[in-house]
């Protein structure tokens, strides 16, 4: 009975991804060292007046391939061309590109492809946007959407939160509906195309709990790693992706006993039955990354 779960074409090398700057090559290193995948960031982290340098720092300022991700500006910018054409030109063939909105820009052909999901017309499109054969990955930015749709927070007010009942130390408030459904959204096409989804970053990085709860359910959901906006936030999201000792001692039995039936079986007093077996096969795979 035992069951495999696919593998997507890409994954990132471990749950925390952590976004450096450009502009600042001497945080190159240090983020590799304090995270498991870096986002050199060309959209955020690099001035416009400073972007000529900023690219010759990603040449100059060499990082593991297999643990690096090149974010570039957005289509709609005038540095588009010519950071497609960087990421062409350095060992990074991991592209993260914002703003996309009804399709994958075509000169991005060959590259993979991580695409942000941020804008309304991406998640109208996302189902085309996902199934793209050169897109390996979806990203979602929770701002950024909240701007594009008028709004002024991604996140329910401290007002909001108290009329709900949420106590002020539960962690951070929870995301509005419309972020709530962009998230959701692109789990599931992500979990469709057989490619991985990333959450979004927390912006608030001295929240660790608030961080780890969210990582928990991110994990819990089919994410395969969160974005961080700061070293601090590394560690939460690691633990909040790594299982427990309990919760692997379980999958591995469960492993065990499925291996020798065809169907259904229980154990400890509980039924387990194929969906179970593929869970404890994710938290196995999860615990050996």
């Amino acid at each position: 009975m035992n069951d495999t779960t696919s593998v997507p074409p890409w994954l990132p090398a471990g749950p925390a991804l952590l976004f450096a700057p450009p502009d600042r090559p001497d945080r190159f290193a240090k983020a590799a060292e304090r995270s498991d995948c870096v986002i050199v960031d060309l959209e955020d982290g690099a001035a416009l007046d400073g972007h000529e340098a900023a690219r010759r720092n990603v040449l100059e300022n060499p990082l593991d391939p297999a643990r690096t991700i090149l974010r570039v500006t957005g289509p709609d910018t005038p540095t588009f061309a010519g950071d497609v054409e960087l990421a062409r030109q350095s060992p990074y063939d991991v592209v993260m590109v914002p703003k996309v909105r009804d399709g994958i820009p075509g000169e991005l052909a060959g590259l993979k492809v991580i695409a942000m999901i941020e804008t309304p017309e991406a998640i109208l499109n996302i189902g085309a946007i996902a199934a793209h054969p050169d897109v390996v990955g979806m990203f979602w930015g929770a701002e950024d959407l909240a701007a594009e749709l008028g709004g002024t927070s991604s996140r329910i007010t401290a007002d909001e939160a108290d009329a709900a009942g949420i106590p002020a130390d539960a962690g951070a408030r929870p995301y509005r509906a419309p972020q709530q459904l962009a998230r959701t959204l692109m789990v599931i096409h992500a979990a469709a195309n057989g490619i991985a989804a990333i959450d979004a970053v927390h912006v608030d990085f001295r929240d660790e709990k608030g961080q780890y709860l969210e990582a928990l359910d991110a994990a819990g959901s089919g994410f395969a790693g969160t974005a961080c906006i700061h070293p601090a936030m590394v560690e939460a999201v690691r633990r909040a992706y790594r299982p427990s000792d309990e919760e692997l001692d379980r999958a591995r039995r469960i492993l065990e006993r499925a291996d020798d039936n065809v169907g259904a079986f229980q154990l400890d007093g509980e039924m387990i039955d194929a969906p179970v077996v593929r869970q404890a096969a994710i938290i196995v795979a999860r615990a050996a990354e």
